[in-house]
């Protein structure tokens, strides 16, 4: 017998995670990082907790570890978890139940794994470490786990190490490690951030199952909706450390009670119509600036007088569900089919800026993209979706001159491209211009928002003198929606959005016909995520601008893109108009990269 056929437990009566009255504060202070968090996870069951970034989600779902981040502590409340009331419990007795209770999985499953120890080797500790089952079962516990979570179990991919392995085979062998021990709840962060649809639903359906399986009860972290409603039994909201809204997924989701929710859900792509995306206003108060009464009235459309003084508490709205509002009776009905855009019309005329013949890509010797053609209109976007290691990047980095070992033809405005970016001509390298995926790393950190803009305005002999330079850096800022407020901030002062919006003015400031964006809203929350789409689209529009559009979010596509390729291995299996596309597929592929995007209903739906 393993220690995973082990016989079940008897079934627990009632909640096995309960969490009443948390508070979390900053050290040394009376300021509340979370405060007054109520909620109860019964075996087998997953409880999303979803909010903008700051709002408090992963302080909350690490307190059910009886762990508080270096400058916080939990100042308030009872946390029980299978059994354990963890603030009675000493540093040394919670961290015996770690791992084996109550697991976590992080939003970087690589960070869970030593890069210089074999996958079989950490795994084996881990059962050792612990003292888990009889010694002489586990091996063969190990080996009855990895087929659970979509793993091979032979001697060959035990021996690996974790950088022989992709993103979603890390985090597969990471689920593998919080199971093993068999824990009766579960806290995820942000597990599937990153990956591909494929990767992420393969993911997301072994969590489901062992869940189910095992009856675990598990808190997942999020701020992508569309993943929640796939996979959780409840959704609980969290703004600015307080829980405005929660009950049961299905009725969240159809019917939002809370402003707050309601704006989230006003930010998400859908996969079966384009909407228009509506970004949340302002940003998340952090602790110690929250404002008195509602702490979202300052950013809420429904916003009357006395929501700045009123405190609301939680009211039940139905059964099993109740929001933070003082205003819940008087809201309008939700109603989404009021942001419905229309597809890109098939008729509509194209003015080709820029074309892509027969493209090889090679790495060395290993040829990864194969004989990849299509074409750009001005006011035009096309997105390249796919899995990862499809090509996807690697095509966006050869237009924009950034990998040079490619072969065929990229024509722009009729003229061949040189392969590296070097010789190109000036004029080509400000036309065609590129935004990369992580803003962290792609602006300088020793610059000024100002010396940052103002910098391809001189190489480009844009701005006629200093003061002319400094005058367009600040009307790109106006355009991003951030304001001359930054121009002498440095992008370390900046929040994540923010930063990506400074690097989208930057491309903007070469005046380009062609941009180039690389997953650029992969890493944002929806709020954020919506603001930059919403900015793109109008970019498009005003400026007349086209872009080559690079993710593998397909309900984005469908509300950004008026074409697309799907890629698969280096090559294109099928393109054209976004509706026809991802409304009738013809391609098996395609449609299995459908098949595994996490959507949910909506009232607005055909």
């Amino acid at each position: 017998m393993t220690v995973t056929d082990r016989p079940a437990e008897q079934p627990v009566e009632g909640p096995v995670c309960t969490v009443a009255g948390l508070r979390v504060r900053l050290t040394g202070t009376a300021t509340d990082v979370v405060e007054g968090f109520d909620l109860a996870i019964s075996p087998g069951e997953i409880v999303g907790l979803v909010g903008e970034s700051g709002s408090g989600k992963t302080t909350a779902g690490t307190a059910l570890l009886g762990y508080a981040r270096r400058g916080a502590r939990i100042d308030d409340g009872t946390i029980t978890v299978a059994g354990h009331d963890l603030r009675s419990m000493s540093d040394d007795e919670i961290r015996r139940i770690r791992g084996v209770d109550v697991a976590y999985v992080p939003q970087d499953p690589s960070s869970a794994l030593n890069p210089s120890h074999r996958i079989g080797a950490q795994l084996r500790e881990l059962l050792d470490l612990h003292d888990v089952g009889p010694a002489g079962e586990r091996d063969a516990a190990i080996r009855a786990i990895l087929p659970e979570v979509g793993l091979p179990n032979d001697d060959e991919f035990l021996r690996r190490y974790p950088h022989q392995l992709s993103g979603g085979q890390v985090q597969r062998v990471a689920l593998a490690m919080v199971f093993l021990p068999r824990p009766k709840v579960l806290v995820l962060d942000e597990p599937t951030t990153g990956l591909d649809v494929t990767t992420q639903g393969m993911v997301l359906s072994t969590l489901a199952n062992l869940c189910e399986r095992y009856d675990v009860a598990a808190l997942y972290v999020t701020h992508d909706l569309a993943v929640v409603s796939q996979i959780s039994d409840r959704v609980a909201v969290l703004y600015a450390g307080l829980v405005v809204e929660i009950g049961p997924t299905a009725r969240i989701f159809a019917e939002p009670a809370h402003p707050y929710t309601r704006a989230l859900l006003g930010a998400i792509p859908l996969l079966h119509q384009p909407f228009k995306l509506t970004g949340i206003p302002g940003a998340t108060p952090p602790p110690g600036h929250r404002p008195s009464g509602c702490r979202f009235h300052d950013r809420c459309e429904f916003a009357v007088a006395e929501c700045a003084t009123t405190d609301p508490q939680l009211v039940d709205v139905s059964a099993d569900h109740a929001a933070r509002c003082i205003r819940l009776a008087e809201l309008p009905p939700w109603d989404a089919s009021d942001r419905i855009l229309a597809d890109t019309d098939p008729q509509a005329r194209r003015d080709v800026v820029l074309s892509v013949h027969d493209l090889d890509v090679s790495y060395g010797r290993s040829t990864v993209v194969h004989g990849v053609t299509f074409d750009l209109a001005q006011r035009e976007i096309v997105a390249l979706v796919g899995e990862s290691g499809s090509g996807k990047t690697t095509i966006s980095r050869c237009i924009g001159g950034l990998h040079d070992q490619w072969s065929g033809v990229v024509e722009f405005e009729g003229a061949a491209l040189a392969t590296s970016s070097r010789r190109r001509t000036t004029e080509q390298r400000r036309q065609v211009q590129y935004v990369f995926q992580n803003p962290y790393q792609s602006l300088n950190p020793r610059r000024t928002i100002e010396q940052i803009l103002t910098r391809p305005l001189r190489i480009f002999g844009i701005a006629s003198s200093r003061k002319d330079a400094r005058d367009r850096a600040a009307t790109l800022l106006d355009d991003v929606q951030l304001g001359s407020r930054v121009l002498g901030l440095r992008a370390n002062r900046l929040s994540g959005g923010e930063r990506q919006r400074v690097a989208i003015a930057r491309a903007l400031a070469a005046e380009p016909a062609v941009l180039v964006c690389d997953e650029i809203t992969s890493a944002l929350d929806v709020s954020i995520q919506a603001s930059i789409v919403d900015l793109l689209l109008g970019i498009k529009h005003v400026r007349g601008i086209s872009m080559v559009f690079v993710t593998h979010d397909l309900p984005l596509v469908r509300t950004i893109a008026d074409r697309i390729l799907v890629l698969s291995g280096g090559r294109v299996v099928e393109q054209g108009l976004t509706a026809q596309v991802l409304d009738a597929p013809q391609e098996e592929y395609t449609r299995t990269l459908i098949s595994h995007t996490p959507t949910f209903d909506d009232p607005a739906r055909p």
